[in-house]
């Protein structure tokens, strides 16, 4: 449909799951874009594929640590480089960290914090000067049900993606007379390789995954297509007024009052 025709588009932790998926949507609509990720042979190989299987393809692989500001500096200047004003950034590299708040260790405090909220920030202070004086970009924050939600046993985890729902909101204000939109995707139960993981290493992986469907007020969970397309959406000039917002991708579930 070439919704993203003309556009140049970084995606960070984009060699699997969602952010792959968000890659491959993409350059389906006709952006160029760069998969900025943190294991290069990953990401190689999500960019051969997605050059592989869709007609016209512009995509290049950039290893690149979101916690190490000079790594996604440089994969901002590698995609300015390779195929022009960067115009779209989607910060989606992220990691679980789960703890017991008073035996969580500093270093699991700061592992948490260094990639999912510290991370996004990096993205956004290397394209958003770029952004800014060109009068025109998309930054979009992959948050999550986390960042309004609290489930026991997921310290610190949403503490980080409360703080990644303030980051978009105040860089959303901030820019909006620049014409430079900030918003923020806040999937629910998604199956990706970690969701699946978590049910496999369940003493009863099967009753793990269908506890999980049970959950949802669909009966089942999304999928990171489902998650891309949104990005899309507002990646595309069909979302220009949408700004310093948080669109909700879960099935209803953050809706439910009880089980």
């Amino acid at each position: 449909m070439n919704r993203l025709a003309g556009k140049v588009a970084l995606v960070t932790g984009a060699g699997r799951g969602i952010g792959a998926a968000i890659a491959r949507a993409f350059a389906r609509e006709g952006a160029a874009v760069v998969l900025a990720e943190l294991d290069g042979e990953t990401a190689e190989r999500t960019a051969n594929e997605i050059a592989a299987t869709v007609d016209g393809a512009r995509v290049l692989a950039v290893p690149t640590d979101v916690t190490q500001p000079a790594s996604v500096e440089r994969a901002v200047k590698t995609a300015e480089d390779r195929f022009g004003a960067l115009g779209v950034l989607v910060n989606n590299a992220g990691i679980n960290v789960f703890c017991d708040p008073l035996t969580m260790t500093d270093a699991d405090w700061r592992r948490c914090f260094a990639v999912d909220l510290d991370g996004v920030w990096h993205g956004c202070r290397a394209a958003l000067p770029g952004m800014v004086e060109r009068g025109a970009g998309s930054i979009i924050n992959i948050a999550s049900t986390h960042s309004f939600k609290i489930i026991p046993g997921c310290f610190p985890y949403p503490v980080a993606k409360h703080g990644v729902i303030g980051l978009t909101r105040a860089l959303g204000i901030e820019y909006a007379p620049r014409n430079v939109r900030v918003n923020a995707i806040a999937p629910g139960y998604i199956e990706t390789n970690l969701t699946r993981e978590w049910w496999d290493n369940q003493p009863d992986p099967a009753a793990a995954r269908q506890a999980t469907l049970d959950l949802q007020p669909m009966k089942r969970i999304g999928q990171p297509e489902e998650v891309a397309m949104t990005a899309v959406f507002l990646a595309s000039d069909e979302a220009t007024f949408i700004n310093a917002s948080c669109i909700t991708v879960d099935g209803g579930r953050s809706a439910l009052y009880h089980d």
